[in-house]
């Protein structure tokens, strides 16, 4: 986190640009005494660091950073992470500025490399047809890294912000099918580059975070998609979960009977024709 402070204090034309850095202290068990020290002598810069008592989520976490402030641009960054060029505040602007959609945009989706070797990060690029897109410098999406994003206030405000029932996971997506149907397009951009201080091992979340990604995907998938994606998604995310998990059968029997309930105690409000039409424009991948 000390390393992004300092990255981002150093940005071309920061302080004019940025009108509040918000540093939400996520009840983290890490000592950031050193990161609080370097934020009390930047009092000429607009850091602004909170602490939470308790482990909000991911989803909750960003919400209560988002209704912390108020400018009409929020980017979203990991904390383990640096953005590579000087001027990519500049570059995002720009990027906001063009009028190259037919929707207006409500998400910059960044590129990733990861910080050492800088090889781009699979799992953070923002289409899963990654060998097909890869090598494009932008494109209209379905999705978006999450950690490495700028998004407009006023699609969230229209849109509605992060699901906070997901404690860990999809988020990304439940928010992304409803900037869709409210008429914007999720895009990517590889004029702004995050560097990524992950392993290219990746973090390997452990089984209750699987099942909590399985578990939210499928309610992602219920909400907004055709019921077929609902069944799909189910089956194939508890397949993925055995995989990953080493055959964990108690884990799957659980994950098994939390996706059933969701008939029961979710509501479904599936997006309209244009957003799917959008979606298969995309080549959006729907089925789990």
């Amino acid at each position: 986190m000390l390393a992004l402070a300092r990255n981002i204090r150093a940005m071309e034309s920061a302080a004019e640009l940025l009108e509040e850095v918000i540093i939400v202290n996520n009840a983290s068990q890490s000592d950031y005494g050193e990161v609080e020290a370097y934020l009390d002598q930047q009092a000429d810069f607009p850091f602004r660091y909170v602490r939470s008592d308790v482990n909000l989520g991911v989803a909750k976490g960003r919400n209560h950073a988002i209704g912390l402030g108020s400018a009409p641009i929020l980017i979203m960054l990991d904390d383990d992470a640096e953005m590579q060029d000087s001027d990519c505040l500049l570059r995002l602007m720009e990027e906001f500025s063009r009028e190259d959609t037919n929707r207006p945009k409500a998400i910059i989706s960044f590129k990733v490399l990861y910080f050492e070797g800088r090889s781009m990060q699979v799992n953070a690029f923002p289409h899963k047809d990654f060998k097909r897109y890869r090598d494009k410098s932008f494109l209209e999406t379905y999705y978006y890294a999450g950690g490495a994003h700028a998004i407009s206030r006023k699609a969230l405000e229209k849109a509605g912000t992060y699901p906070e029932d997901f404690f860990y996971g999809m988020e990304e997506y439940d928010l992304s099918y409803r900037l869709i149907e409210a008429g914007y397009s999720i895009t990517y951009s590889d004029r702004i580059v995050m560097l990524h201080k992950e392993s290219p091992l990746g973090r390997q979340p452990n089984s209750e975070k699987r099942r909590m990604m399985w578990v939210n995907k499928s309610k992602v998938a219920w909400r907004y998609l055709p019921l077929p994606y609902f069944f799909s998604t189910v089956f194939m995310w508890s397949i993925e979960y055995l995989r990953r998990t080493g055959f964990d059968l108690k884990g799957f029997l659980k994950g098994w009977l939390e996706a059933a309930s969701i008939p029961a105690s979710e509501k479904r409000t599936p997006v309209g024709r244009s957003a799917l039409d959008y979606l298969r424009k995309v080549h959006a991948r729907l089925w789990y």
